[in-house]
């Protein structure tokens, strides 16, 4: 059985070791942890394994606070120290901006970073009946599985959803569809600074009248609305209470109230939320009168708060649903006028299209693991000296970045991590071009 030295951490968490000039991945380990490894992927350039004993352990392991943890795969890092686990993604960030770009920031921003636990606000449970294991399993996927965890507690989640996930086992085993009701979509929201906790059922059959007389039984002892989707995300409408509020979420340093629907898009952690947008905004410094592009503009996260600093914001999303929420969420807060929303697939971007929407004093990206590569690429000589780039994948934004750097003639300012899902690999940054 081999032995090595984990040099650093891999985008997924996995130890990074050396053996005769091959790299080795190995899962469970740590930098600078000595650990004997069994591969189980070799490959002419790379192996997999797994860490089968820590020979010396890195003062920065702790015990993990799951008990699913190693058996659900939604968290890979919950042995590491949280404030370590900050730092190892500095390191990805800066990683992948080096060996893919070959590209430096020229300032390391502070990480932004908050509570490691409980910070959740939605997540996407699979459900799935398993007689031989007692029942209705309601939790995550294992890791590398398309088996459901059997989870009993969650401590990503805040404590109230936690505790629902044994209550929702007994539920849908009670209900005639427990068989075609696949999945369970979690929303935390807001109003009038009171939580409001949605649950949407997706199914695939129509519930009896004695199904829905469990549901608003449920809803009502444990102070939950109901939503039932039965077929896309758009098809989800609120079952009961009918009365119930709609969801939203606030950032205070600039007044602004976002509502939304449990099944669109926002951020899962709405504290750290609140302090990349002041980040955003203080790093795009947008001025009264000035024109700003906010692309992938979603339902108005970033498009509002611009708005409300005075400037006129041109907001570009795909989807004409989150759109007409966008308008909503503009009107709501008194910003409409300064607004212009456009539906358009970015990631066909063409110089035609992107200049036909005007010129830009600056502007926000904001794209999906998938990058900007298009709308980077159209980008035109003239104008637009400022671009803020929020992404979700480190490696994406350092292909964009080489193309803003080495053929637009942009500088990387800056650039720094966003720990928006602690616990997990899971890698958000923040980076702010500019060009003379």
């Amino acid at each position: 059985m081999p032995t090595g030295i984990i040099e650093s951490l891999d985008h997924d968490a996995r130890g990074i070791t050396r053996l005769d000039g091959k790299t080795i991945f190995v899962e469970g380990a740590l930098p600078g942890e000595l650990v004997d490894y069994v591969s189980y992927r070799q490959k002419p350039s790379y192996e997999v394994a797994r860490s089968e004993r820590i020979v010396k352990a890195s003062p920065q392991r702790v015990t993990p606070s799951c008990p699913h943890f190693g058996v659900c795969g939604g968290c890979s890092m919950q042995h590491l120290d949280a404030d370590a686990q900050v730092a190892a993604k500095q390191r990805v960030l800066e990683a992948n901006l080096w060996h893919l770009a070959r590209i430096q920031p020229g300032e390391l921003y502070s990480p932004i970073y908050g509570a490691p636990w409980a910070y959740r606000q939605r997540a996407r449970w699979s459900v799935h009946l398993v007689p031989r294991k007692g029942g209705v399993l309601i939790g995550f996927h294992e890791r590398k599985s398309s088996f459901v965890a059997e989870m009993r507690q969650c401590a990503i989640l805040p404590p109230h959803v936690s505790a629902l996930l044994m209550p929702l086992r007994q539920l849908v085993q009670s209900l005639s569809v427990n068989n075609a009701l696949p999945q369970i979509e979690v929303a935390v929201g807001e109003s009038i600074g009171k939580s409001i906790t949605a649950l949407v059922l997706r199914i695939l059959k129509p519930l009896t009248a004695a199904d829905e007389s469990l549901l608003r039984a449920f809803a009502d002892q444990h102070g939950v609305v109901f939503y039932l989707q039965p077929q896309g995300p758009a098809s989800a409408y609120r079952f009961y209470p009918q009365d119930a509020p709609q969801l939203s979420y606030r950032l205070p340093d600039f007044d602004v109230e976002h509502f939304f629907s449990p099944t669109e898009f926002t951020q899962v952690n709405f504290a750290i939320n609140r302090v990349l947008v002041r980040r955003a905004l203080t790093l795009l410094d947008p001025q009264a009168g000035q024109r700003i592009a906010d692309m992938f503009c979603g339902l108005g996260n970033f498009t509002l708060p611009i708005a409300r600093r005075g400037a006129l914001v041109v907001g570009v999303e795909g989807s004409a649903e989150l759109l007409r929420r966008a308008a909503q969420n503009a009107a709501a807060n008194g910003l409409r006028e300064r607004v212009d929303y456009h539906v358009a697939n970015l990631f066909d971007t063409t110089p035609a299209s992107l200049a036909a929407l005007g010129h830009f004093d600056s502007m926000l990206i904001d794209p999906p693991r998938e990058g900007a590569v298009a709308l980077v690429n159209s980008i035109g000589a003239d104008g637009l000296r400022r671009i803020v780039y929020v992404s979700c994948n480190p490696a994406t934004l350092a292909r964009d970045a080489a193309i803003l750097v080495s053929q637009k003639g942009y500088r990387l300012r800056g650039a720094g991590v966003v720990n928006m899902f602690p616990q997990t690999s899971h890698v958000e940054s923040i980076a702010l071009f500019e060009r003379d």
